[in-house]
C-alpha cells in the first residue's frame, strides 16, 4: 500500500512539472488517502502484535 502511495506521489510530481494541474491534484489526493490508510493498517497490526504477546 505504501508502494502505491509513493507511485501516485511520483505521478503527481511529474504531472505538476509538466503543468497538468488537475491530474497532479488528483494523484496527490489519492497518495494522501493511501498513505493515511497505510498508517491506520500499520498501527492496527502493531497493536494486535503487542496484544498477542501479552
Amino acid at each position: 500500500m505504501l508502494h502505491y502511495a509513493l507511485v501516485f506521489f511520483l505521478i503527481a510530481l511529474v504531472a505538476a512539472v509538466f503543468g497538468f494541474g488537475g491530474i497532479a491534484v488528483a494523484s496527490a489526493g489519492i497518495a494522501k488517502i493511501l498513505f493515511f490508510l497505510f498508517l491506520v493498517v500499520f498501527l492496527v497490526t502493531l497493536v494486535m502484535g503487542v496484544a498477542r504477546r501479552a
